[in-house]
């Protein structure tokens, strides 16, 4: 018997496949075009970076899950958590096939570090979704504070160990700073 409550979450699973066939469409390799998957890829400045199943970028991923959902309690409380989670999944979605488009790819080259960047494999792409969900899900059964911890946690990680997450992402997209980018680069 099919129950009305579970409709958001095979929504949201039906939103994670379309997604992927868009990606695939739009050309995206499905996975590393080294004819492997790994389960993690620790090399930040690699042609094989984005290209598994997670890297030091999945993190931000999991911090985007708990951030969609506190934004979206704050502002559709009254949605039950498997709207909520569709909505989430649906920009979540958005954002790997905008991210994964010429322009961003390109926008990405020109004002960060990532040089050698070529946008993700398929697999990557659904994984990010995936552990986006993860987060989402943590950020229902953590108490505020330990989701707070973990987002600042996991961002002091990853800009200690690879000069780069979440928030310097977002910051060297929209304003690119040349001093970030030297830093980011070593020099």
């Amino acid at each position: 018997m099919f129950k009305k409550q579970f409709i958001p979450y095979w929504l949201a699973a039906l939103s994670i496949l379309i997604a992927a066939v868009i990606l695939l469409v739009a050309g995206r390799v499905p996975i590393c075009e080294c004819g492997t998957v790994k389960l993690w890829h620790g090399q930040t400045v690699s042609s094989e970076n984005s290209q598994h199943l997670s890297d030091w970028y999945t993190p931000s991923h999991l911090l985007h899950g708990i951030i969609f959902y506190a934004v979206l309690w704050l502002v559709a409380r009254r949605l039950s958590f498997g709207w909520r989670l569709l909505i989430a999944t649906l920009v979540e979605a958005a954002w790997e096939i905008v991210e994964n488009s010429d322009a961003v790819i390109e926008r990405y080259r020109a004002v960060t570090i990532a040089l050698d960047y070529y946008g993700d494999s398929v697999v990557n792409s659904v994984a990010d979704i995936l552990a986006m969900v993860a987060g989402f899900y943590l950020a229902r059964w953590l108490p505020v504070w330990l989701s707070v911890a973990i987002v600042v946690g996991f961002e002091v990680l990853t800009i200690w160990l690879i000069r780069d997450g979440l928030a310097l992402n977002v910051l060297m997209l929209l304003w690119p700073v040349e001093g970030v980018r030297d830093w980011q680069a070593g020099a």
